[in-house]
């Protein structure tokens, strides 16, 4: 564990992130330029794909960090039983989610690897045992999007909405080296969970909250989080009749995180050539169908 990340254990998370909304959404033009200029330099942000690419253009450095792409930028996998990348950034952890045998329950029931034999479970990351249930056995895939990505996730299959549970937490930075050195991360951080009805079953998206993040907003519903910590929120949208088609945008990250996808048993297989650390684009395959 780095000194940095060992110093995040006594910061004050909420603080922090509360301090960066307020900067994010400050109208200040030095403050702003100076900011957007200072990511875009040290990220080597590529402003071309943008569509609004000047720099100066941008209201607050949160307009700039949300920013959209221009028309074309990026396009879906052409194969309709690809389920696709929901966001630009790089595989933190894939694969398979732990599973008990003809119904025993044991130490890898819901497991979700994590880094350097840290990991979680279902359970923890989604709040709720139950719907924690329909992904053992299936697959997930963990993207972490850095401060130079486009910062909108989009639909990796059409759902409709279900539920959203706003789950309070810590705000550990969500970088490698945290990654690999704070254990149960993802399931610790604050997030909201986004559970989906698809034609080949559940679907889940976790939006991963993290240290200097300051909000999640979604298509359906605007800002999610702040408010930060409080309880267990959870909205109920039977009935609402949402629904995103694959490749639709959902949501959007207020500075950088991570997003989870949880998809069921025996629906899909991982594309082959994804692995820890490997650069992924939003549209790309993530999996292919097979039910």
């Amino acid at each position: 564990m780095s000194p940095l990340t060992a110093f995040t254990y006594a910061l004050p998370h909420r603080l922090l992130s509360s301090i960066a909304r307020a900067l994010a959404y400050s109208e200040n033009t030095a403050l702003k330029q100076w900011l957007i200029d200072t990511v875009t330099r040290k990220f080597a942000v590529n402003l071309s794909e943008a569509a609004e690419p000047d720099p100066h253009a941008y209201p607050t450095f949160n307009a700039f960090f949300t920013r959209a792409l221009k028309p074309g930028a990026r396009s879906p996998d052409r194969d309709p039983r690809a389920l696709l990348m929901p966001a630009d950034g790089r595989i933190s952890q894939c694969g398979h989610i732990g599973h008990a045998d003809e119904g025993v329950q044991h130490e890898d029931a819901g497991h979700i690897f994590q880094a350097k034999g840290r990991g979680f479970t279902t359970h923890e990351l989604l709040g709720d045992e139950t719907a924690a249930r329909a992904f053992d056995g299936g697959v997930f895939a963990t993207v972490y999007l850095s401060p130079k990505d486009y910062h909108r996730v989009h639909m990796p299959w059409a759902g409709t909405l279900r539920e959203t549970v706003h789950i309070p937490g810590r705000l550990f930075s969500v970088g490698p080296d945290a990654v690999g050195a704070v254990s149960r991360l993802f399931a610790r951080n604050e997030r909201l969970v986004c559970h989906f009805d698809t034609d080949f079953g559940p679907m889940a998206m976790v939006m991963v909250g993290a240290l200097l993040v300051s909000g999640v907003e979604t298509v359906w519903s605007g800002e999610e989080i702040p408010p930060y910590g409080g309880p267990v929120t959870i909205k109920d949208f039977r009935g609402a009749n949402i629904t995103l088609e694959r490749f639709d945008e959902m949501a959007r990250f207020n500075y950088g995180s991570t997003v989870i996808v949880l998809l069921p048993k025996g629906v899909a297989e991982l594309s082959p050539s994804l692995s820890s650390e490997s650069p992924v684009k939003l549209g790309e395959r993530l999996a292919s169908c097979i039910s």
